[in-house]
């Protein structure tokens, strides 16, 4: 969830109305907020309190200062909503997509704002909401990266093209020389800020690049913008371009853009985009588009019974205007440019309840007459946990992405990626793929409390994750139980014991009693990479191989800095149920 920075006393100074910390956080929350944190900041020997609010992701008139501001007001009834506009001058700018981006970022959007009015926190909100676009609907500037420029500094008409990296020269933001693209990509490979967005066209024929008509560098998408065009306090005329390789999201983000920032600014102006076949389009679009909805289907959804004329008095808190149908039961409601997030009827009807208030819904008992139990499945892990806690051993819970060499090289693998799912974009080392054994979490756990008395005898009942490629995800989930004993000895009777136990409870025979083969449970001895020779055994029980057991590797137990000898137990229980 995206959480936006706000100064505390311009908000609720702008509120009209006095509020305690406690009085605001409710407003908030009765809205779809939340207040995540507040800290204070000291700017110029003054202690300022900011506000950490959480938004929705997909509420973009929300991310920054003037959209929660601006929705609040109109939430408590002091402002209208406002209706936005872009103005066609005489001599509108144009912007050319040339055929040569097309297989790089193929689409192009752009507008301007006119005679707009900067002071430090407003630059501050506008260039923090260009951040926090890119990272949430851009993806990290993958799907879409925005350029502002000073419009006073650059001719139009603009050019948006694809050159090879050699032909490109120009002067970054915030540098004192010229660069080439690929002196540029050597440049910030050591960038904390910029290095993540180079693989995005590193590897390109051709890298995308903006010019006015003097041959002026605006930006090389999604990198860097030049130093010629660069932003301003003194700034007053602003152009916006956005380019995408989807052209839905580079509109919603321009949309987002300008209509947060109209109220900074005298107008906002279009641009023509103009595509290679010759077809000319008129940005931003600002498109406010009508849907039906009715008032029985949302007071049967939320639980409530209010009347039309209610229901528009809501959805008008909500920033959505709406007029009575000529159906008695239906009202048209207008979505606005700034609400992307509603797609369908049942958005409106999540507003009407925000609105409405969900403490304002009184529970009432479902109509239908079914009865719910637990999923089997959580239901015998749950009496597991129950068991093996009871046996002496301590639940452990540990996460489910870890590194790929707690995966593989910890664990004595030799092949690269054993069966793993990999998460493609991780935000550290320590969470690169998804577990496909429960037991290296444990392990780190033991890692991280050898101080306590021996023995250290830890379990774990939850998911692993393995590749599945008939699976729509190409994944599944699987429920494993798993058990460590680590002590001066390693303990594989204390090991053998609780799977004795274990098997005894899910009422699964030993076959060394006489039972026919595939009836019960047994162990044969097996070769593990992870487990000494000799010491690990496969757990075979109704003919399948479910999971081992042994004594783990000296080279697995150093691998993950513990220094004692342990045991581990590590079952599939799907097979029981």
């Amino acid at each position: 969830m995206p959480t936006v920075s706000v100064d505390r006393d311009a908000l609720l100074g702008s509120l009209g109305k006095e509020f305690s910390e406690q009085k605001f956080d409710e407003l908030c929350f009765s809205f779809g907020l939340e207040i995540d944190d507040v800290v204070v900041e000291n700017e110029g020997g003054k202690e300022v309190v900011q506000y950490k609010v959480e938004v929705a992701a997909n509420r973009y008139d929300l991310l920054c200062f003037e959209g929660i501001r601006r929705a609040l007001l109109i939430y408590l009834g002091k402002l209208d909503i406002p209706r936005y506009t872009s103005l066609k001058p005489s001599e509108t700018l144009r912007l050319i997509v040339k055929p040569t981006i097309k297989e790089v970022r193929p689409f192009a959007v752009a507008a301007v704002l006119r005679g707009i009015r900067f002071t430090k926190p407003i630059y501050d909100s506008f260039i923090d909401l260009q951040d926090k676009l890119h990272h949430n609907i851009g993806r990290k500037r993958s799907l879409v990266a925005i350029g502002t420029h000073d419009l006073d500094t650059i001719q139009g008409p603009f050019i948006y093209e694809g050159r090879k990296p050699q032909d490109i020269k120009f002067r970054p933001l915030n540098q004192t020389k010229e660069f080439t693209a690929v002196e540029l990509m050597e440049l910030y490979s050591t960038d904390s800020h910029l290095k993540p967005y180079l693989p995005i066209i590193r590897d390109k024929l051709v890298y995308p690049l903006i010019t006015d008509r003097n041959g002026v560098v605006l930006s090389m998408p999604p990198i860097i913008n030049g130093e010629h065009s660069k932003i301003s306090l003194n700034t007053k005329n602003i152009f916006i371009e956005s380019t995408a390789t989807s052209l839905h999201r580079a509109k919603i983000v321009l949309d987002t853009i300008v209509t947060m920032f109209s109220e900074h600014c005298q107008q906002i102006e279009a641009v023509e985009v103009e595509y290679d076949q010759g077809e000319v389009v008129l940005y931003p679009e600002l498109k406010y588009w009508t849907m039906e909805v009715s008032v029985k289907d949302a007071c049967r959804d939320i639980g409530i019974s209010i009347s039309r004329e209610e229901m528009r008095t809501l959805l008008q808190r909500m920033c959505i205007p709406s007029t009575i149908s000529s159906d008695p039961d239906k009202i048209m409601v207008e979505i606005p440019p700034t609400r992307h997030d509603i797609l369908h009827a049942q958005d409106v009807y999540e507003d009407v309840a925000i609105a409405y208030g969900y403490n304002n819904v009184k529970p009432t008992f479902p109509s239908a007459s079914t009865i719910g139990q637990q999923f089997p499945l959580n239901k015998l892990s749950d009496q597991l946990r129950h068991h093996v806690a009871q046996a002496g051993f301590t639940e452990a819970a540990t996460f489910v992405l870890c590194s790929r060499d707690d995966m593989g090289e910890k664990l004595r693998k030799t092949d690269k990626e054993p069966n793993l799912v990999h998460v493609s974009n991780p935000k550290t080392l320590e969470f690169q793929v998804c577990r496909n054994l429960l037991l290296p979490g444990l392990l780190k756990t033991l890692a991280a409390n050898k101080k306590m008395p021996l023995p250290l005898q830890l379990f774990e009942v939850a998911d692993i994750v393995v590749k599945e490629p008939k699976q729509d995800v190409g994944a599944r989930n699987e429920r494993h139980l798993c058990a460590v004993n680590y002590n001066k000895t390693p303990g594989f009777e204390v090991i053998h014991g609780l799977l004795d136990r274990v098997m005894q409870l899910l009422e699964i025979p030993w076959e060394g009693h006489g039972l026919p083969s595939g009836s019960g449970y047994h162990i044969r001895g097996a070769e593990h990479a992870s487990f000494l020779p000799g010491r690990c055994a496969e757990i075979v029980a109704r003919g399948k191989v479910v999971g081992h057991l042994g004594v783990l590797h000296p080279d697995v137990i150093l691998a993950f800095e513990l220094h004692l000898p342990c045991a581990a137990l590590e079952i599939n229980i799907e097979p029981f149920l």
